[in-house]
């Protein structure tokens, strides 16, 4: 049986200070205990990554205020637990298109901009302490991401 996965964007965010220091964003879900990523989110009807990209990042941390580095080349797709499989969406799974961008100077984050928050908490980290942090199952493809986008000398 043919999988169905739910467009989404996802991004990695690099604090204001970069290029002097290389700090990534990573957040605290507020619906999942333990669990550190990515902001993320789906990609509604008719519109593009990029425009899912700004209002996603509005959604979850209060802020859109980027300038968009780079794009991962390719979709990667993943699939649910199977203990949550339905119960969120009707999808097997999520395929995402990746975005690195850089915080501007004067973005504020604001986890609190919208009625039910998706993130509780945020830090910081450097890439060592980014894989010790994000939750098991998304570090494999984090790593991709973010080497692909060291190789192409974006970060």
């Amino acid at each position: 049986m043919k999988k169905c996965y739910r467009p989404n964007v996802a991004a990695i965010i690099l604090s204001s200070r970069y290029p002097h220091k290389c700090e990534f964003f990573i957040a605290h879900r507020s619906d999942i205990r333990n669990v550190w990523q990515f902001p993320q989110g789906g990609i509604d009807e008719g519109e593009t990554p990029f425009d899912a990209l700004y209002r996603e990042l509005l959604e979850e941390i209060g802020c859109n205020d980027v300038d968009v580095l780079g794009e991962f080349p390719e979709w990667i797709s993943y699939d649910f637990p199977e203990k949550s499989k339905g119960k969120i969406y009707p999808f097997d799974g999520q395929t995402q298109k990746y975005f690195l961008v850089r915080l501007k100077e004067e973005a504020v984050i604001n986890l609190q901009a919208y009625d039910i928050p998706e993130f509780k908490e945020y830090e910081f980290v450097n890439y060592e302490q980014l894989f010790k942090k994000a939750t098991y199952f998304k570090r494999r493809t984090y790593r991709r991401v973010i080497n692909y986008f060291i190789q192409e000398g974006l970060i």
